[in-house]
């Protein structure tokens, strides 16, 4: 029997729910639409942050308060009143409405050693009996040294999910030492037995953990730098030169406010290709170093590292920077990225998945569209290439895309520059390859060809030699010869630096002859496909029709139905003139091209997403009021509307993504954000599989 709800048991603090708990729900997010949480227990309404994090990061459509069924205080109360079988009534009655207004529904369990000493009984399996939830449990082997010990723990919850009558669908063993993590993959249980090692980074603090939790002051920050990792808490007592000697990878730096030498030491040490990268400097004793200080620090190139200050004095510092917590937040993007990275790689989550009931979405949603790149980019394995190291925007995006495992990682540019760099950002660049374009064993292969293929326009050798040291050519042909399968760039370059090579030497698809451009435009809970509105100033009616089979096959690769809408100003036979006209001889190329697409052309924008105006308009069309995919009719229709519509709702438009060319080349914004760089290289790596 396939179940609508599932709940996630760990036994002991620190195992790992919320880790656990997101991702499964990431899971379930790419395909189920309505998606709720709820803690049955909780210790108390007020402190739990669970809610907070999930209905943010996965854009729950629930209320907080419908994820909390009952405190620890009431469940005290009423078993001190003897009404223990109310608790189940409550938290039945509150568990039948979620399952009535959603689709699916996450359920946690709870820890609370108070409550297990008052019961003679384990009230997470009461509730799931009760409520008739299979559930998952976690065990926390982080101090667990032998595989005895971690089966024993195994078969004490499979023998007392039986003893309890609770369907149990898998159990996760989670913080495992590496030496033991080939043994538990290779245990044969009755039920599906993940393993998943213990990942330092998931279980340290941040700098911005630091910031949002004590009472901190800032002295020097940069917003992009707090969310290095804090490995150690590190006190400065010594003077500088012996200080140095001590530092480590990712030491916070807890010292006096008035130990300027530590300061400045330690800032310009961060920078050194000779230290180690620095997570942060935490002032004490409410201390602030004199402007002089600051002013020198600032007027650096230097990476600005967090510096902080806090009134209490050191020893006191250390302990409240001890107890800050190490959970995993939505504010924190390089750990939430590693997080799903990690549970991607080494969990498959199709032995529990055929017990799921889950129901089909009717249109592809931003978040469910996101859920999807990421899922089928870590599919590809493909290896795309990026060309601009030296932005920083780049080596960040690169960062979070090997965290996540999306696809590999080819940077050009000078190695020992691409690391010092990185180190000083502290970001780990150590999975992504490096190729140097100005000595590498490649080149005078690509000369040649580059020769070879243009030749007949007018090239000779040496403006051959002269083309291919450019960064641009160069990478075009990276993707060539094969070394890489795509290509990214546009953060510091122009859309003609970036796609002139490709037309030059990669070339369009048979059949078709022009290259185009799409946005995926995620507006109110949607995903439209807008095309072209980068690329082709004024499209003929054979390009127009070009463009819009190559975008319909574009929704299609990504997961989005192509409903095709040709845009013009007016729908259907109502209009006359010139570009009605060249929408229409569009349409009909389409039609004889491409016979079972689904398409209407000429059809206003508003005739074609909004339902009730299609009715009055085009009440007998199969596309108006459902269109997915618009073609515009000309680039300054197109690129003003795709503007309009994402400033005017607060949408996201990732692209432009070209299509057409033999191979995967994709245009950046030069105001793109770092996320943005990471949505085109997902997009790449699809692209690259696909062809």
């Amino acid at each position: 029997m396939k179940t609508k709800s599932l709940m996630v048991i760990s036994r002991t603090p620190q195992g790992g729910t919320r880790f656990i708990t997101m991702g499964i729900m990431g899971m379930l997010k790419r395909t189920v639409q309505h998606l709720a949480f709820c803690k049955p227990v909780v210790d108390s309404f007020k402190d739990d942050s669970d809610m907070d994090f999930y209905k943010e990061y996965f854009r729950l459509k629930q209320s907080r308060d419908s994820a909390y069924l009952l405190d620890f205080e009431n469940v005290k109360k009423l078993l001190s009143q003897d009404e223990g079988d109310l608790i189940y009534e409550k938290i039945l009655e509150h568990y039948e409405f979620l399952i009535k207004e959603h689709d699916f529904v996450i359920c946690n369990g709870m820890v609370n050693v108070e409550l297990e000493e008052l019961l003679d009984f384990d009230i997470n399996f009461e509730i799931a009996k009760n409520l008739q939830i299979p559930t998952v449990e976690i065990i926390n082997a982080k101090d667990m040294s032998s595989i005895d010990e971690i089966v024993e723990s195994i078969d004490y919850i499979i023998h007392q999910s039986k003893r309890a009558e609770v369907r149990l669908l898998g159990l996760f063993v989670n913080r495992v030492s590496r030496e033991l993590l080939d043994e538990i993959r290779e245990l044969k249980k009755e039920v599906t037995i993940f393993a998943i090692p213990e990942i330092k980074e998931l279980s340290c603090p941040t700098m911005l953990d630091i910031i949002k939790e004590l009472d901190t002051r800032e002295v020097i920050l940069d917003n992009s730098m707090l969310d290095r990792t804090i490995y150690q808490n590190k006190i400065a007592t010594m003077m500088l030169p012996n200080y140095l000697e001590y530092l480590e990878e990712g030491d916070l730096i807890i010292v006096s406010g008035d130990r300027c030498d530590i300061l400045v030491g330690t800032v310009v040490a961060n920078h050194s290709k000779n230290y180690p990268s620095i997570a942060g400097i935490l002032l004490t004793g409410g201390i602030i170093p004199p402007k002089s200080i600051c002013k020198l620090m600032e007027g650096t190139d230097i990476p600005r590292i967090p510096i902080i200050s806090i009134k209490t004095h050191t020893r006191d510092a250390l302990k409240q920077v001890e107890r800050v917590s190490t959970q995993i937040t939505t504010y924190n993007k390089k750990k939430l990225a590693l997080a799903e990275g990690i549970f991607s790689r080494y969990i498959n989550l199709k032995s529990i998945k055929k017990y799921l009931s889950l129901t089909q979405p009717n249109y592809m949603s931003p978040i469910r569209f996101k859920y999807n790149i990421y899922a089928k980019a870590k599919e590809s394995n493909s290896n795309i290439l990026l060309l601009e190291s030296d932005d920083e925007r780049i080596l960040r995006a690169t960062d979070i895309v090997l965290r996540r495992g999306l696809c590999k990682i080819t940077l050009l540019g000078k190695r020992e520059k691409i690391y010092q760099k990185a180190s000083s950002l502290g970001l780990d660049l150590s999975k992504a390859t490096i190729i140097d374009p100005h000595n590498n064993p490649y080149i005078d292969d690509f000369i040649d060809k580059f020769y070879e293929l243009r030749k007949d326009k007018g090239i000779i050798y040496p403006m051959a030699r002269e083309i291919m040291s450019r960064i641009n050519y160069f990478g075009t042909m990276m993707v060539y010869f094969g070394y890489v399968d795509g290509l990214v760039s546009g953060a510091t370059h122009t859309t003609k630096e970036t796609i002139k090579p490709a037309f030059q030497i990669i070339k369009t698809k048979q059949g078709i002859d022009i290259v185009s451009s799409v946005f995926f435009m995620l507006v109110n809970n949607r995903v439209l496909v807008y095309g072209d509105c980068a690329i082709n100033p004024n499209p003929t009616a054979r390009e127009l029709a070009q463009i819009a089979i190559s975008s319909a096959q574009t929704a299609k690769t990504f997961g989005i139905e192509p409903i095709v809408a040709m845009l013009s100003y007016s729908s259907g036979n109502s209009g006359i003139g010139r570009e009605v006209e060249k929408v229409r001889e569009a349409t009909k190329i389409v039609k004889e091209l491409a016979p079972n697409l689904l398409i209407e052309g000429p059809i206003q924008y508003d005739t074609a997403i909004d339902m009730e105006v299609a009715k009055q308009k085009m009440p007998n069309s199969r596309v108006a009021g459902r269109a997915t995919v618009f073609i515009f009719p000309d680039l300054n229709t197109g690129n003003n509307t795709y503007k309009a519509v994402q400033r005017s709702t607060n949408g996201v438009a990732i692209g432009p993504i070209l299509q057409g060319l033999n191979r995967p080349f994709n245009d950046l914004s030069r105001g793109c954000s770092v996320d943005d760089i990471v949505h085109t290289i997902a997009i790449t790596a699809i692209q690259a599989t696909k062809d």
